[in-house]
């Protein structure tokens, strides 16, 4: 039943520890001797010394005092520097911000200007477009017209004697 418990967790229960010697059941009990009578009627050795008596140390706790006031005057040094510290630190803050914001109005002059370059841009590049499209237009109507004046020169070439021979004959 111990083992059960044991095994699920608990703790085992306190078991008695065997009694006397090498578990015969013997028991050994500590024994006082009386001392020696002889020992007994010498008086016994004086105590050891003891501090002085007490006297005041004013020069000691002055130097006490002393230190706390040392600590007094570098904590308050340790507040004026760290006063000037945030002081400094409050100014570059300032003009950090001020910078910051001279920056992101420049910044956003710039987009503006870009911007508008960009929309001039785009709609110089759309008349561009619409001058290449009518002048490809006028193009290929100019090259229509050289093909057909071509084609009706290679007729003309092609008939000229033909038509030589006849006007002689016609005359």
């Amino acid at each position: 039943e111990d083992r059960i418990f044991v095994n699920n967790g608990g703790t085992p229960p306190p078991t008695e520890a065997p009694g006397g010697i090498a578990g015969t059941g013997i028991s050994v009990g500590l024994v006082q001797l009386a001392a020696s009578t002889s020992s007994s009627k010498v008086a016994p050795p004086p105590p050891p010394e003891t501090m002085e008596a007490y006297t005041k140390k004013s020069e000691e706790s002055n130097g006490v005092m002393a230190m706390m006031d040392l600590l007094v005057k570098d904590l308050d040094k340790e507040m004026t520097e760290a006063e000037t510290e945030e002081k400094v630190s409050q100014e570059d803050y300032e003009k950090t911000m001020a910078d910051s914001a001279e920056k992101r109005a420049q910044d956003s002059k710039a987009l503006n200007d870009k911007e508008a370059a960009k929309a001039d841009m785009k709609s110089t590049l759309e008349e561009s477009m619409d001058d290449k499209a009518s002048t490809t237009k006028e193009h290929m109507a100019v090259m229509k017209y050289i093909s057909e004046l071509h084609a009706e020169c290679d007729w003309l070439l092609q008939y000229f004697d033909v038509r030589k021979q006849a006007r002689a004959d016609e005359i």
